[in-house]
């Protein structure tokens, strides 16, 4: 009989709250409200302008018949699985989604909102690719490098060394790529 109750009061505020102005509502009614919304995560530490927002579009997306990609705050390659898992626990008909991995999630959530992996790849940055000195060229520095290391360990300067040691390492495994390119 309780649940009958209860039934009655979660239809009632349902009724009421498509009654009254998002406005008028309040905070935890507008949260029940948003969180049938799919695409839609974080709901519960939204603020009351940002779920009030957030239910006018989907209404207006809803009368029109369309549901419009969510805008997310930054790229899915980019995102941690739990933000990922919390996108994907909106897709509806989608099960198991706390067990998935992030190429899982990720392949789901693109597939589902039709948003292609060229999009993440276009924004990437490409490695720009140094000009090397010939091997000739690097040996040459590799040698002024190891009389100033000298210098520096005749003054005791052991910092110095340890720099000018690292940097002749350096250079000797750029000459070593150098001559097999």
């Amino acid at each position: 009989m309780t649940e009958e109750i209860q039934g009655k009061d979660e239809a009632e505020v349902e009724a009421q709250a498509s009654e009254k102005p998002l406005e008028d509502l309040s905070l935890k009614e507008l949260r029940e409200m948003a969180e049938g919304i799919p695409g839609v995560s974080g709901v519960s530490t939204m603020k009351k302008e940002d779920l009030v927002e957030i239910i006018r579009k989907s209404r207006e997306a809803g009368e029109e018949g369309l549901i419009e990609r969510p805008v997310f705050k930054k790229p899915l390659d980019k995102m941690t699985v739990k933000e990922l898992r919390d996108i994907a626990k909106d897709i509806p008909d989608v099960t198991g989604v706390t067990a998935m991995k992030k190429e899982q999630l990720l392949s789901l959530i693109r597939e589902y909102w039709e948003i292609e992996e060229e999009e993440a790849a276009a924004r990437r940055k490409k490695k720009k690719i140094k000009p090397t000195a010939s091997p000739r060229e690097l040996k040459l520095k590799i040698a002024t490098l190891r009389t100033e290391k000298e210098k520096a360990r005749a003054a005791k300067d052991k910092r110095m060394v340890g720099i000018y040691r690292r940097r002749i390492n350096r250079l000797k495994k750029m000459s070593r790529k150098a001559a097999q390119v």
